[in-house]
C-alpha cells in the first residue's frame, strides 16, 4: 500500500521565514487558506527531463507536498527518451527541486515525495512505451487496492501533442473504469487557426472536452484570479467597470532578458504567438468579462468566449493601424551590453521575427464600446514587469491649477502580476499646507505583506486544479480558436508585409512606432 507523503502537514501553513510572533491566529487575512481535498492520483509527465519539468513542475509538486496539498495516495511517473534507472531519475528530480524550489526543501518531505517515483524511457511514438507505462499504472493501482485517477501532463514539443494523445487512445489509457483520466496540454496550442482546429479535432477524437486541460500558466497567478475578486466582490469597482467611467486599459508583459537558449522555438513563433495569442488575450478576458452566473468552469469560460467573439476580426486594411511589431538591436540591459536579436546564438542573420508586439483592440459590446484595450509585450525592454492598468476617465472640471500642483490626474487601478504581485490605486490628494495643491498618491496592496506568506507558484495551483478536475483556469477548445481568430490575420499580414521591420534598442521602452497605436492624449505607461 502506498504511504502518505511523510512530513506533509494537513493544510497550508505560514511560511517558515516569517517571525515567530506572527502566526495565522494573529492575522485574520490568512483565514480560509485551507486546501481543498484532492483524490488519489497518478501524475504522468511526458518530457519529464525537459526544462519545464525541472524548473516548474517538479518544484511545484514539492511545494504542494510541503503544504499538504497532494493526496495521500500520490504517484509520479516520468516519461522521456533517455534510458535511465528509476533511482537515477529520482536523483535528477531531487537536484531540480533543490535548485528551483521557492523554499529550501525539507529532507523528510522530499523523501516522501520521491520514494515512489518511477521512470519509463522511450520515444513518444513507440507503442512499447505505453505498454510499459500501463504496467506501472496497474502496479500502483494494485498496491492501492482501488482505482487511481490519472493525469497525463504533456510537457513536450508541440509536435508530440497529437502523437501522445493518439497513442494513449490506442493503448486504452485514455479512459479508466471508476476513475477519472485527464490530459494537460501545454502551449502553444497550434501556431495558426487551422493548426489549432486540427489539433482540437485530433485531441477530442480520443478525449472528451471535460478531460482536456489546456494550460495557461498566467491564469494560475494569484493577481489574475484576484481580478475577478476585485471586480465582483467589491461594490466600489463593479458599478464603474464600463465605458462610462473607464477611459482605457493597458496590458503589459515586458521582459528585460533576451531569448536565451530558445532560439529554435522563438524564431518560429515571435512575440505575438508566444504571449499575446494566449496569455495576454486571457488577461483581457478577465478584465472585460461579464459577471458569470456562478463561478463554475463552464460559466466563467462561457463569459470569456463572449468577450473574444466581441472583438472584431482584424482586416488587412485595419492591421497597419492597430498592430505594431519590432525587433531589438544591440544595447545596454541588465547592467551589461547585450547583442541584437539577429546576433543571438541560433538566430538567422536575416530573421524578421518580432521580439516586440503591440495591439489596439476594441470590445464591441454594450459595456466596452469605444474603450481601447492596449496590449504590448517584448524582450530586452527596460525592466521585467507584467501588469494590467485600468485608467478611469478624468474629472470634468479641473479647478486645482495652483503653481506647484501636478493637477488632477485620472485615477488608475494597476494590478501587478510580476515581479511583485499586488494591486495599487492612484488617487489625487492635497499636499499639506495652506494652498490647494494636488499630487497623485498610491494606495497599495501586496500579497507578501498582507498574507504573511509567498504566493504559490502558478503551476502549484494549476496542477492541483487538474488533479481535482476543476477547469476554471484552463482554456476550452472554443476559447483557443476564438483567440486564433483574432491573431491569425495579423500573423499572416506580417508574414507578407512589405518594408523594413521597425527596431528598438535593447534596454529601451520599445519602438517609437508603438505610439502610433494610441489615441490622442493617451500614453504608454513607463516600463
Amino acid at each position: 500500500m502506498a504511504k502518505p507523503l511523510a512530513g506533509a502537514p494537513e493544510q497550508v501553513s505560514v511560511t517558515r521565514e516569517q517571525p515567530a510572533a506572527l502566526s495565522e491566529a494573529e492575522n485574520p487575512l490568512t483565514a480560509g487558506l485551507e486546501r481543498l481535498p484532492v483524490p488519489a492520483t497518478t501524475l504522468v509527465i511526458f518530457g519529464a527531463t525537459g526544462d519545464l519539468a525541472r524548473r516548474k513542475l517538479l518544484p511545484a509538486l514539492y511545494n504542494l507536498a510541503h503544504d499538504g496539498a497532494l493526496p495521500q495516495r500520490f504517484h509520479l511517473v516520468g516519461v522521456a527518451r533517455r534510458e535511465k534507472a528509476h533511482e537515477d531519475y529520482r536523483a535528477e528530480c531531487e537536484q531540480a527541486i533543490r535548485q528551483f524550489s521557492r523554499r529550501p526543501p525539507d529532507a523528510t518531505v522530499l523523501q516522501g515525495l520521491l520514494e515512489q517515483v518511477k521512470y519509463v524511457p522511450g520515444v513518444f511514438d513507440d507503442e512499447g512505451v505505453y505498454a510499459a507505462l500501463g504496467e506501472v499504472l496497474d502496479e500502483f493501482q494494485e498496491r492501492a487496492g482501488e482505482p487511481l485517477n490519472r493525469v497525463f501532463y504533456l510537457s513536450t514539443a508541440p509536435s508530440f501533442f497529437p502523437v501522445i494523445v493518439e497513442q494513449l487512445g490506442h493503448s486504452e489509457l485514455a479512459h479508466l473504469k471508476d476513475a477519472d483520466v485527464r490530459v494537460v496540454i501545454e502551449k502553444p496550442f497550434g501556431t495558426t487557426l487551422a493548426e489549432a482546429e486540427e489539433l482540437n479535432r485530433r485531441v477530442l477524437a480520443i478525449f472528451d472536452e471535460s478531460q482536456v486541460f489546456r494550460i495557461d500558466h498566467y491564469l494560475g497567478k494569484e493577481t489574475v484570479q484576484n481580478m475577478m475578486a476585485f471586480r465582483f466582490a467589491n461594490g466600489m469597482f463593479e458599478p464603474l467597470w464600463n465605458r462610462n467611467y473607464i477611459d482605457s486599459v493597458q496590458i503589459t508583459a515586458a521582459e528585460d532578458i533576451g531569448i536565451g537558449s530558445r532560439a529554435a522555438y522563438y524564431d518560429a513563433a515571435g512575440a505575438l504567438r508566444d504571449l499575446i495569442q494566449n496569455h495576454m488575450l486571457q488577461l483581457l478576458c478577465h478584465v472585460a468579462m461579464e459577471p458569470p452566473g456562478s463561478f463554475t468552469a463552464e460559466e466563467v469560460r462561457n463569459e470569456k468566449v463572449k468577450i473574444l467573439h466581441a472583438i472584431p476580426q482584424p482586416t488587412a486594411a485595419e492591421i497597419a493601424n492597430m498592430a505594431v511589431r519590432a525587433q531589438y538591436t544591440a544595447g545596454h540591459a541588465g547592467g551589461e551590453d547585450v547583442p541584437g536579436y539577429v546576433s543571438e546564438p541560433g538566430v538567422p542573420e536575416d530573421s524578421t521575427t518580432e521580439t516586440y508586439a503591440a495591439l489596439r483592440l476594441e470590445v464591441d459590446n454594450w459595456r466596452w464600446a469605444g474603450v481601447p484595450f492596449y496590449i504590448r509585450t517584448g524582450k530586452r525592454l527596460a525592466r521585467k514587469i507584467t501588469e494590467i492598468a485600468v485608467t478611469l476617465k478624468p474629472v470634468p472640471h479641473l479647478a486645482f491649477s495652483h503653481a506647484g500642483s501636478l493637477g488632477v490626474q485620472p485615477n488608475q487601478l494597476v494590478l501587478t502580476l510580476q515581479p511583485n504581485e499586488g494591486v495599487s490605486l492612484r488617487l489625487g490628494a492635497k499636499i499639506p499646507g495652506t494652498r490647494m495643491i494636488i499630487r497623485p498618491v498610491n494606495m497599495q496592496f501586496l500579497y507578501g505583506t498582507s498574507f504573511l506568506s509567498q504566493s504559490p507558484e502558478a503551476y502549484e495551483r494549476l496542477i492541483t486544479d487538474a488533479m481535482r478536475g476543476d477547469a476554471t483556469l484552463f482554456t476550452r477548445n472554443d476559447e483557443v480558436e476564438a483567440q486564433w481568430r483574432i491573431c491569425d490575420p495579423i500573423v499572416q499580414y506580417w508574414a507578407r508585409a512589405p518594408g523594413p521591420l521597425p527596431h528598438y534598442q535593447a534596454g529601451s521602452q520599445g519602438p517609437a512606432e508603438a505610439g502610433e497605436l494610441l489615441r490622442q492624449g493617451d500614453g504608454w505607461r513607463a516600463i
